[in-house]
């Protein structure tokens, strides 16, 4: 911002002084001019004057004599003519042909008629200084005139004028240079408060809340330190009241739990004295306690993640996902179910630290509450690439994790619901807390990715988690895909069952 705003000052003080030393300069080189011009008339009068009194005197001499020491003293060419145009005197000496030329320009022809006349020649010093040339006319008698030509030399007009535009080049830069310094001056001090308040908001974009711009409400111009001030307010009553709802939620789900462990510990000593006819309420109020403590739990979980912006990591996504199949393998095949892991590895991604582990948890969850007994729940990792990509596309790839079971479904107006807090399926019999979704796709953001639902080639869900990767150094030799290889190899898979999964390319898909 400062190079602009200097670029932008000098360019109008440039401009400025183009429009006002140009014309100044071309206004100064013609009155150069002019003001040789009238020295060759001066010089061509006097020396008239002298030339009269010698031709009648017959002193030729003389006239020689005063003709060189004024064309020394004036540094050009003198010259002195006859009443027939017959040269008498000349400063150089010429050949009969220049004679006869220098006889028939104007200024000579004029002066021979007995008018004075001045002119501009074009001179051979070059640049396009024209030589100032002036010829006097001598009076020898009645109706008979002789002539002087005076020609001052080009190089003292070519002197001059350079002069004038050397020294109004050197006002012009020094009037520049004033320019740039006081314009850097007014830069720093509109562009630094500025600055710090970019600073200062790209901070508080990234969740740092305690941001302050100091600088800016002191300095600079009065505008922008009205906005600095309004951006301090903002946020100082951001910061509190994200502080009041983070207290208030860990405080109440802290609250909450101690009674409602204390409500469980009750209805489970409630059982034996309670009739059987009173059992199916019983079943049903502990089935709700149950409930509640998961929505604590969701509640605690979402009040950690905005605690504070945390850093995203590089996380082995083949590693978690084995290590979650692994813990939740026997949990699976005691209702019944079996829970699988793809064959394809999705290498390394970005993630906050524990957040894949919190997904897949959630998603695991999820499907084996909907998986009838006997089906197969896959969790699987992918690795899309495109089939085309720009070469100005720097994005990152996705690596996707798919949760894929055979359930009933969603329509998908629900599949877009799914992710609002505490909303249920119409018609769903599991106890849920509705915040087990929402936390998900809480935790998918901030690790810089998404979520979305799709519908599953058997009609149940595909769980798609997509997540910043990191291409992998050791490609497919790396270590960790042939532990992870053999270690797949030990899960207990259905006999004689292969699980399909439709392969489709992955539509375009709404962050959440």
């Amino acid at each position: 911002m400062t190079r602009r705003l200097l670029l932008s000052h000098l360019t109008v003080a440039l401009l400025v002084l183009l429009c006002l030393e140009v014309p100044l300069g071309i206004f100064y080189s013609r009155a150069e001019q002019q003001h040789a011009t009238r020295a060759a008339g001066d010089e061509a009068e006097s020396l008239a004057a002298f030339a009269a009194v010698s031709l009648e005197g017959g002193r030729t001499a003389a006239l020689r004599s005063r003709v060189a020491h004024c064309a020394e003293r004036v540094g050009g060419d003198v010259f002195v003519f006859g009443p027939e145009g017959r040269l008498m005197a000349s400063s150089r000496p010429l050949t009969p042909t220049q004679a006869r030329e220098m006889t028939g320009s104007g200024e000579v022809r004029s002066a021979l008629r007995g008018r004075a006349a001045v002119g501009l020649r074009e001179g051979t010093a070059g640049g396009g200084v024209r030589v100032p040339a002036a010829a006097a006319p001598v009076p020898l008698g009645p109706d008979r005139f002789g002539a002087v030509r005076v020609v001052l030399p080009a190089d003292m007009v070519h002197r001059r004028i350079h002069g004038v535009w050397l020294t109004l080049a050197v006002v012009g830069l020094v009037a520049l240079v004033a320019v740039a310094g006081v314009a850097f001056w007014l830069a720093r001090w509109t562009s630094r408060p500025v600055l710090e308040l970019e600073r200062a908001t790209a901070r508080l974009a990234e969740g740092d809340l305690s941001v302050r711009a100091t600088l800016a409400t002191s300095t600079g111009p009065p505008e922008v330190r009205r906005l600095a001030v309004t951006f301090n307010e903002t946020a100082a009553r951001l910061e509190h009241l994200l502080d009041s709802q983070r207290a208030f939620a860990g405080e109440a789900s802290h609250q909450l739990k101690t009674p409602l462990a204390a409500l469980r510990l009750r209805l489970d000593n409630l059982e034996p004295d309670v009739a059987d006819h009173a059992r199916g309420g019983l079943a049903a109020a502990m089935t709700e306690t149950e409930r509640l403590a998961r929505m604590v739990e969701g509640l605690l979980a979402m009040a950690r993640l905005d605690e504070k912006a945390v850093m995203r990591v590089p996380v082995d996504l083949d590693r978690v996902a084995l290590d979650r199949v692994q813990t939740w393998a026997p949990v699976f095949e005691e209702r019944g179910c079996r829970l699988a892991l793809g064959v394809e590895h999705a290498g390394q991604a970005l993630a906050v630290p524990g957040a894949v582990e919190q997904i897949l948890d959630n998603l695991l969850s999820n499907a084996l509450r909907v998986s009838p007994p006997g089906s197969v729940v896959l969790l699987d990792r992918r690795l899309p690439r495109p089939a085309r990509r720009s070469p100005r596309d720097h994005r990152a790839p996705w690596a996707e994790l798919h949760v894929v079971d055979e359930g009933p479904g969603m329509p998908p107006e629900h599949r877009e619901r799914a992710f609002d807090r505490f909303w249920r399926a119409p018609g769903s019999t599991e106890g849920g807390s509705g915040l087990g979704l929402p936390l998900v796709q809480r935790l998918a953001v901030a690790s810089g990715g998404h979520v979305v639902l799709e519908e599953a080639a058997r009609g149940g869900i595909d769980a798609v988690v997509r997540l910043p990767s990191i291409p992998s150094r050791g490609g497919p030799g790396h270590p960790s895909g042939r532990d992870e290889s053999r270690a797949e190899s030990l899960l207990p898979r259905p006999a004689r069952r292969t699980v399909h999964v439709l392969r489709r390319p992955a539509p375009s898909v709404r962050r959440p």
